[in-house]
């Protein structure tokens, strides 16, 4: 089901609680949420929806990807950049890597590990930053 979007900083600047198989229903709202958004947001956290879980979804070309209790555990080359974001009004400074790899379970709980490369590799670590509780 599609939610509203979260927009207050106390609540965004909370740390997310590990995700459970319990919160399955949490991927599906976030999925059909950023399906309603498509055409100016690439990723969603679930605390933009109001669920503070260590839950993301990420639009990967056409197809959207959930990520469960993801954490970065190697990342490279550092850059500056400009990001949006769809709780927040305007575009604010912050640092990126271009290289990260990330540990997370599938939308069927299986355990992965994955290397991911620019703009992907963006969104994850914007998505993941909210899940820490950071907010660009």
């Amino acid at each position: 089901m599609i939610q509203p979007i979260v927009r207050d900083p106390q609540r965004l600047n909370q740390k997310a609680a590990p995700a459970t198989k319990a919160d399955a229903g949490i991927i599906t709202d976030l999925l059909d949420t950023l399906r309603a958004h498509e055409e100016n947001c690439v990723g969603m956290a679930a605390n933009m929806i109001g669920q503070n879980k260590r839950l993301i979804v990420v639009l990967m070309g056409v197809l959207p990807v959930a990520m469960v209790n993801p954490q970065i555990t190697k990342k490279a080359q550092p850059f500056d950049t400009q990001e949006g974001c769809l709780s927040l009004i305007g575009e604010r400074p912050t640092t990126r890597y271009q290289t990260i790899t990330v540990r997370y379970q599938n939308q069927q709980f299986q355990s992965q590990t994955q290397e991911f490369t620019g703009f992907i590799a963006q969104i994850i670590q914007h998505e993941i930053d909210h899940c820490n509780g950071i907010v660009i």
